[in-house]
């Protein structure tokens, strides 16, 4: 990213940061965006979540490492981010019909994770996310052995978990990230 790239990216972080103090009450965007300017790898990956249509925020911070914790706070799953299947393996067994990447993947090369289970939930305690569409999530080891992927949404005022073949697609599910900074 050049500078001035750099600086529009911290003004859209700083306004959003600004327009939802709920989502990290207390915390001052000062030290933020310092942190920010001494990690231009991770600003760099905000770009990225910003770019796919993540609206990336602060939601918390981590008092033994000093991080900022940023996830997608996008009302659905990112627009840049949808129709893919969940990891490169899922990917491979495709016969026909391959969609262009793997969310895993997808997130590797932006430098960022899925959100857990956990860390779902916990963004839903900030509003309601995902309420038409659905997101991939990282699935645990012992079902993807087995071929499946886990996702998630929103539905009657509850979080959901589901199943589906990690080779599976659909034009309304796609992932959410965070990122430690």
């Amino acid at each position: 990213m050049n500078k001035k790239q750099q600086q529009t990216l911290l003004a859209t972080l700083k306004s959003r940061f600004e327009n939802n103090m709920n989502r990290h009450s207390g915390m001052d965007w000062a030290k933020v965006q310092a942190r920010l300017e001494a990690n231009a790898d991770k600003l760099r990956s905000l770009g990225e979540m910003e770019q796919t249509g993540g609206e990336p925020d602060v939601v918390g911070y981590d008092k033994k490492t000093g991080e900022y914790i940023f996830y997608d706070c996008a009302a659905e799953s990112p627009k840049g981010r949808r129709s893919v299947c969940y990891d490169g393996d899922a990917l491979e067994s495709r016969k026909e019909h391959k969609p262009q990447s793997s969310a895993l993947d997808m997130a590797a090369a932006m430098g960022i994770e899925l959100l857990t289970e956990a860390q779902y939930r916990e963004l839903q305690q900030l509003g309601s996310f995902d309420a038409k569409t659905s997101s991939w999530i990282k699935t645990p080891a012992d079902i993807r052995a087995l071929g499946g992927a886990l996702f998630a949404d929103f539905r009657y005022g509850h979080v959901f978990v589901y199943h589906n073949g990690a080779q599976s697609y659909y034009g309304a599910r796609g992932f959410r990230g965070a990122l430690r900074v």
